[in-house]
């Protein structure tokens, strides 16, 4: 990366934080004059979803998730924006298919897969939801009674509707 696009970057991240509506006028104009750019969708995409702005946002998570040079972190903050941020439109199928497109890419994280587990219950696919959101306790939980009961609660998780 050159030392213009770095303070370019910088600047749109400055802007992002700042989490004003001329701040995210300022960062359209960046991702304008940065067409293919997807860092700098990136932080347009953020600070209109930090806003309460989910559908402007959708676009620059898009474009974001579209461009290249995105960091493997931001890629992943991207996906999981976008796949949040379809949920709370109601654009549900959207949401599932990018959640399980960044798994692909992130397998096994947790937060994508939490996520998930939203948007599969608003389909009304609670067994797989309730499937999901166990795994994530046994891989993620630090609780020593949760951690006791691993091997059970992980076993469950696959076999919900067992019973002797």
């Amino acid at each position: 990366m050159g030392d213009q696009h770095e303070a370019v970057l910088s600047q749109a991240v400055r802007l992002r934080e700042e989490g004003t509506a001329q701040a995210r006028e300022r960062l359209v104009g960046l991702v304008d004059r940065h067409p293919w750019d997807a860092a700098i969708a990136y932080q347009a995409a953020w600070a209109h979803d930090a806003a309460g702005l989910e559908a402007e946002a959708v676009p620059f998570y898009e474009r974001a998730l579209r461009g290249t040079g995105l960091s493997p972190q931001d890629r992943h903050g991207a996906y999981l924006g976008l796949g949040s941020t379809y949920r709370v439109l109601g654009r549900y199928e959207e949401s599932l298919a990018t959640l399980r497109r960044a798994l692909e890419e992130f397998p096994d994280d947790p937060a994508l897969r939490t996520f998930l587990a939203m948007a599969l219950y608003n389909v009304g696919e609670a067994r797989e939801a309730v499937r999901s959101l166990l795994k994530v306790i046994v891989a993620t939980s630090g609780d020593a009674r949760v951690q006791g009961y691993r091997r059970a609660i992980g076993y469950y998780a696959d076999n919900l509707d067992e019973t002797q």
